[in-house]
């Protein structure tokens, strides 16, 4: 670890900037883990330059893998990683104690911190799920950011978030309620030490204008293929207080992120679940050459029209 409990905000304050993504998990055809696609994957993660991953959630498939595997997926990261990115796990586990199992494993590979969704099943009071996260924290060095999202079934209030701020590890909130004036609220409300990040890319520049600066598990650096660059653009544009020509770099992806949001984001809002969304994220992933394979059952794949489809977008908005 690179910080002590006590260093943990301070650490993740300094650390935890610019594109912390959240990677598909490449299958193969027999529905087992691409080892060599995987391993593929992060040799171009690295070269696109991405600060962190952030693995083992609804995006990489981790709700509906073998214990084992999801165990394995991580050791072929760490391994892959070699250090290069920093590394945070996601758990969505309603155990406590399946959780720290888990998060113990992944601090032994060299895992910085771990994002996590406060329990879907039994625990809902303020109170329960502070208790949750309490005993966590006593019993992980890990760094720890929140998931506030709808599709754990209660989204976290401001009131409980406040008194979770104030846990020594947990260092922020993923921000997932697609709602930005609640981002902007909690970035005034709570401390400042504590990082209250957007999974959206359509809100980054505004973001970085108010406060933020990381765009936190998600996947539109990876995705935006060609058009990927612009993102680092206008980043680089709105830190150095260019904000007239941030917007217009901004801009130019509208095209790339009306797509995105049409076959992803708008399906989560839709569905708050992530499952058949991710069937047309696998299409998009090996269009711009990246490893993806087949969903695991039960989710279905994409018929053959709605590959051709979205193939054709792709090349139409510039991403491929």
């Amino acid at each position: 670890m690179e910080f002590t409990r006590s260093e943990a905000k301070a650490w993740s304050q300094a650390h935890l900037r610019d594109f912390y993504m959240c990677p598909l998990t490449p299958m193969t055809a027999d529905l087992t883990l691409d080892e060599a696609g995987l391993r593929e994957n992060i040799e171009a993660y690295v070269e696109m330059g991405i600060n962190g991953l952030v693995v083992g959630g609804f995006i990489s498939e981790g709700w509906n893998m073998k214990l084992a595997d999801w165990y394995r997926y991580h050791e072929i990261i760490a391994d892959a990683n070699k250090g290069r990115m920093d590394l945070w796990t996601i758990i969505l586990d309603p155990s406590v104690h399946q959780a720290l199992e888990k998060m113990a494993f992944v601090e032994k590979l060299g895992f910085s911190g771990a994002e996590v969704i406060n329990p879907v099943v039994q625990l809902r009071t303020d109170d329960e799920i502070y208790d949750y996260f309490k005993y966590l924290t006593d019993h992980s060095n890990l760094a720890i950011v929140l998931y506030r999202t709808p599709v754990s079934g209660k989204v976290l209030s401001l009131e409980l978030l406040k008194r979770l701020a104030e846990l020594e590890t947990i260092v922020g909130v993923k921000q997932g309620s697609l709602n930005h004036a609640e981002t902007l609220k909690l970035r005034r409300e709570l401390r400042d030490d504590f990082i209250v990040a957007e999974p959206w890319e359509r809100f980054f520049l505004d973001d970085l204008r108010y406060g933020g600066q990381v765009i936190w598990g998600e996947l539109s650096y990876i995705i935006y293929g060609q058009k990927r660059p612009l993102m680092k653009e206008y980043m680089e544009l709105a830190r150095a207080g260019k904000w007239d020509e941030a917007y217009r770099k901004w801009a130019e992806l509208e095209a790339v992120r009306d797509l995105y949001d049409d076959v992803f984001i708008w399906e989560i809002a839709r569905t708050s679940t992530y499952a058949s969304a991710l069937a047309m994220l696998k299409v998009w992933y090996e269009a711009i050459g990246l490893k993806a394979g087949p969903m695991l059952p039960p989710v279905r794949d994409v018929a053959s029209e709605r590959k051709e489809w979205l193939r054709a977008k792709l090349q139409e908005v510039g991403v491929v």
